[in-house]
């Protein structure tokens, strides 16, 4: 890399996440004004982002090529307490805890007492969120049932399509007037609410403008106290592109990564959707640009590869905003889940990787860093060379780029009534969940704890934690005399809980659309601006809500130990059973290492086991897959954790699979962590029986030692493994190339291992950022072999 490249990496590296209070005063003192409360709440969320927009500050740091922060300087997080308000107690505890911290200094948290606190206590949508929610919804949520994304985080796990490099923002403006000149006096209940829409959108649209144009005239007089006439010369080409994008459509390389920069960092000033937005398909966007500018002689490959490089680096100065309470465990990391799309197919099905493809993988190999994050769609199409460059990187270690089945997502998809041109334009955002790029409202709803779902069946609906009735009366344990009437019981608490689930669902979404619209991102998603209606109200061409299964793996092997050593075996009833573990096998140790040791796993390829998970699987669909949702789309599943496979394990006792209480489940569609004992092609087999296709994604991680990939012939044996799972219609596939020994000398010498990068579940983190529980987990994870 240039030295350029080199110094913001390091200036990148050392930047402390820090709390900002910028963007907390402004969105604050903007509904302080009068005018704040007398329009309709699309223009007054246009309003106040365009508030936001006109005093954020700028900055420009020394020798950058693309210009804007998300807060006032890089690593400065801001907060939305008009979503989530954070006590002086939660600013207390992100300074001060040892995992996942955000420095606060003391003029943040004098604004939060004397400003921000008094004038939004009682006001934020988290607080009336939970003020909503019917007492079932509220006692599942704190029995750990359930998570809900959305009492701290906008809707969506988002990604732009192609419209940014097509047409500019003031191509926009004039749309969003002729559509409103089209409703003309219409006074109608459907125009109405149109019409507002739209002007929100207008009044967004011009906010972005507004914001490059104070960017450039900063730019410009920079460079006139700028005493080096090749960076002075920069500065004013970047004013330059600032004064061009986004007004009009970008014609060249830099103006298309600075375009989408400053929607970027538009779309998260305005709100926080899973704290990220995505770009999707870079290397198929950027592609013309690249092309017209080489043979205009206006860009190199190294030129555009530090472009690229710098593009990079303003992903990784932009930590997620800070989460409390249960939302804190559920995804305890700094990382925002942006995600780049690399290779996959193109509109007409062709192979879609290009040179830019391959330019794209060397930034992400020599820049090793955590933000964005990187995968390939890998398609039949696409050859081996593509894919082998990928493992390469894979194998130092890095945990990216992670693997997607590009024709799995292509069907699921088209399974979700997606047309087949906006199927091959989609992808995978955030972990693993698929969407028509650009076109597409995929809300991730929260996470759902299948295991628990288990406990609560073997205790009659009660959860034996809090003694209290949760869950729907299917009998007590020693009624349960077949397997068959086990697995009813389970299905009966599933879907008793899928129904509370949605039933929130519906009204959370419905609380967003009406009071906290987006019509700057609703901009930028197809057919939003044609409807004139909002992303959250269902104005995209598609809208999803997606709601995530986890701990697939324990659920399964503890239904196939119920099943052998109860029911098939008859070596113990059932409510001798529930008893071993309600004193989590004291004085069973010999029982609980045959549970362990000796009964069927799934992830083995065993379909004793495997035919298990599968039923879980279709319970799971079943319950879910189709019901609608308040945006005229419909419920889908999805099987990821994040880092909820630890917090949800903390809400459960001992399991049947042999499990101790409040250890971590299993993760993703992954064995049980160490269960999976018959090596990779076993796994995928098993996983594999899994209907996928039918999902929305669905997560899957494997652990080599470096010494296994240490050889041409181990790597191509790697890659051999990933085209047959996919040739299975597996979903994705991600690994970790780390020994375990090295991650247990990285506990005992944290300071010695700084650098440690794994792959936890669908984003990589730093080794030491990890919590405890987390680390062990990893490191519980088995290690294959092809041997």
């Amino acid at each position: 890399m240039t030295d350029r490249i080199a110094r913001l990496r390091e200036a990148s590296l050392r930047a402390v996440p820090t709390l900002s209070a910028e963007r907390a005063a402004l969105i604050t003192a903007f509904h302080g004004m009068d005018a704040a409360g007398e329009v309709s709440a699309p223009v007054r969320r246009a309003l106040a982002f365009r508030h936001l927009m006109e005093h954020k500050a700028l900055w420009v740091g020394e020798g950058e090529l693309i210009v804007g922060e998300r807060g006032p300087s890089p690593m400065a997080v801001p907060t939305y307490p008009e979503i989530c308000l954070h006590s002086l107690e939660d600013l207390d505890q992100l300074d001060s805890r040892e995992k996942v911290c955000y420095k606060v200094d003391d003029s943040v948290r004098e604004i939060y007492r004397r400003e921000i606190i008094p004038f939004w206590k009682g006001k934020s949508l988290r607080e009336r969120l939970f003020e909503r929610m019917e007492p079932e919804w509220l006692e599942a949520y704190s029995a750990g049932v359930f998570t809900e994304f959305m009492e701290q985080r906008s809707p969506g796990h988002t990604v732009l399509g192609e419209k940014i490099y097509r047409r500019g923002f003031r191509e926009l403006i004039d749309e969003t007037r002729q559509r409103r000149a089209e409703l003309g006096a219409d006074e109608s209940l459907q125009a109405t609410p149109r019409r507002q829409e739209l002007r929100a959108m207008e009044i967004a649209a011009e906010a972005l403008v507004h914001y490059a144009e104070r960017n450039a005239r900063y730019l410009d007089e920079l460079a006139i106290g700028e005493g080096d006439d090749r960076r002075r010369s920069e500065l004013l080409q970047m004013a330059a592109v600032c004064r061009k994008v986004p007004a009009a459509a970008p014609e060249s390389f830099r103006e298309a990564l600075q375009y989408y920069w400053f929607v970027h960092l538009g779309v998260i000033t305005e709100l926080n959707p899973w704290d990220a937005f995505s770009p999707g398909r870079l290397d198929q966007h950027l592609l013309p640009f690249y092309e017209r500018d080489l043979e205009r002689g206006e860009l190199t490959r190294e030129s555009a590869r530090e472009l690229l490089q710098a593009f990079w680096i303003k992903f990784n100065n932009q930590p997620a905003p800070p989460k409390v309470g249960v939302t804190a465990q559920e995804s305890g990391t700094h990382t925002d889940f942006a995600l780049i799309n690399l290779g996959g197919v193109k509109e007409d099905g062709g192979d879609a990787v290009n040179v830019l493809s391959f330019l794209l993988l060397e930034v992400i190999e020599e820049l090793r860093i955590l933000q964005p994050s990187s995968m390939i769609q890998l398609s039949r199409r696409n050859t081996d060379p593509f894919l082998q460059h990928a493992l390469e990187i894979v194998r130092t270690g890095f945990g990216q780029p992670s693997i997607f089945n590009a024709d799995a997502i292509v069907q699921e998809l088209l399974c979700q009534g997606k047309t087949l041109e906006d199927a091959r334009r989609g992808g995978a955002s955030g972990c693993v969940e698929a969407g028509a790029f650009g076109r597409e409202a995929y809300f991730l709803t929260g996470y759902f704890n299948l295991p628990k779902l288990l406990e609560l069946a073997l205790h009659d609906g009660v959860d034996p934690l809090t003694g209290r009735r949760i869950g729907s009366r299917t009998g007590a344990a020693a009624e349960l005399g077949t397997f068959e009437e086990l697995l009813t019981a389970y299905a009966t608490q599933l879907q008793h809980f899928a129904d509370i689930k949605i039933r929130g669902n519906n009204t959370i979404e419905g609380l967003w659309a009406g009071e906290l619209p987006a019509p700057f991102l609703s901009l930028l998603i197809d057919d939003c601006l044609a409807r004139g209606r909002d992303y959250h109200d269902g104005g995209a061409r598609y809208n999803t809500s997606y709601i995530q299964g986890v701990g697939l793996g324990s659920i399964t092997d503890s239904l196939a130990a119920l099943k052998y050593h109860v029911y098939d075996r008859e070596t113990l009833g059932l409510a001798e059973f529930v008893e071993i573990l309600r004193d989590d096998f004291a004085n069973h140790e010999e029982f609980r290492t045959e549970l362990v040791e000796a009964t069927p796993k799934y992830g083995n390829d065993d379909d004793y086991a495997d035919e298990l998970a599968r039923r879980v699987f279709e319970l799971y669909h079943s319950a879910i897959d189709g019901r609608p949702n308040t945006r005229g789309g419909c419920h889908r599943i999805n099987l990821l954790p994040t880092t909820c496979h630890i917090y949800f394990g903390s809400k459960i006792g001992a399991l049947p699979d042999g499990r101790r209480v409040a250890e971590p489940l299993s993760e993703g569609i992954s064995p049980v962590q160490g269960r999976d004992r018959c090596g990779p092609t076993a796994v995928i087999c098993s996983t594999a029986k899994l209907d996928q296709v039918r999902t929305g994604g669905t997560l899957l991680n494997q652990k080599f030692t470096p010494q296994v990939l240490n050889s041409a012939g181990a790597l191509r044996k790697l890659g051999q493994l990933v085209r047959t799972y996919f040739r299975m219609d597996g979903h994705h596939i991600q690994f970790n190339v780390v020994d375990a020994e090295t991650l247990r000398r990285a506990q005992r010498e944290p300071e010695n291992h700084r650098d440690l990068i794994v792959r936890v579940a669908g984003y990589s983190d730093y080794f030491n950022e990890l919590s405890r529980e987390l680390q062990d987990e990893i490191i519980r994870r088995t290690e294959q072999d092809f041997g």
